[in-house]
């Protein structure tokens, strides 16, 4: 039952990597890119890793986002060809 829990978080991880990086809104990438970090702390949980999990979360979820977002709020939020 685990290994289709953790099957599915990969599928959907995939899925929002690709979303992340083919989207022109950059606000977009940046909470796709937050929804992956998400599931890697997840996933690291799950593989017995709580330390690394809450240091992932942490992190790549909320301080990085937080850099990203202020970022693009001081410059342009979407991406031109």
């Amino acid at each position: 039952m685990i290994e289709v829990a953790v099957g599915f978080l990969v599928i959907v991880m995939i899925i929002f990597s690709i979303y992340a990086a083919e989207t022109r809104d950059l606000m977009y990438a940046v909470v796709a890119t937050m929804a992956v970090s998400l599931i890697v702390s997840l996933l690291f949980y799950i593989l017995q890793a709580p330390d690394v999990a809450m240091a992932e979360a942490a992190i790549g979820a909320g301080l990085t986002t937080a850099v990203f977002v202020l970022a693009i709020k001081k410059t342009e939020r979407y991406e031109h060809d």
